[in-house]
């Protein structure tokens, strides 16, 4: 949720930034593709919920793309349409937390088969790495 900290720890994230439309925050994201793909960027709405059961908190993340004239396209950037994510975290009642997440977005264009391939054995990976880390690192701020 903290775009701020988000910028220092992303190694994909191109540019992001957040503005308010019609009463919603609408956050515009780009992430760098590897050459010679052009980046990809989001333009999306975002809300947070907080809920108990059985005594453990559960946060979730809900994400979902939107059009609106905040963010216009840019040449030479693909703009991703069809963008949703649904993530929540539980704590393990240790000293960990357990992640659920639900993922789905049409990159547009075409897409070869190497990127795929290296964002299933490499890309995701790494981003997830990188994602715990930054959770790591966060509480010592």
């Amino acid at each position: 949720m903290d775009l701020t900290y988000r910028t220092k720890w992303d190694r994909y994230l191109r540019e992001l930034c957040e503005k308010t439309h019609d009463g919603r925050t609408v956050i515009y994201w780009e992430v760098k593709f590897p050459f010679p793909m052009a980046n990809r960027d989001y333009v999306f709405i975002r809300e947070r919920q907080d809920m108990e059961v059985d005594g453990k908190k559960i946060y979730v993340i809900l994400a979902k793309s939107v059009n609106t004239a905040k963010f216009p396209e840019k040449p030479g950037i693909v703009r991703v349409k069809n963008y949703k994510q649904s993530v929540a975290f539980q704590s393990d009642g240790k000293k960990g937390s357990k992640v659920f997440l639900s993922y789905f977005d049409d990159p547009g264009g075409k897409v070869p088969s190497w990127l795929v391939n290296w964002v299933t054995k490499t890309g995701v990976p790494n981003f997830l790495n990188d994602m715990e880390k930054a959770c790591l690192s966060y509480r010592k701020r």
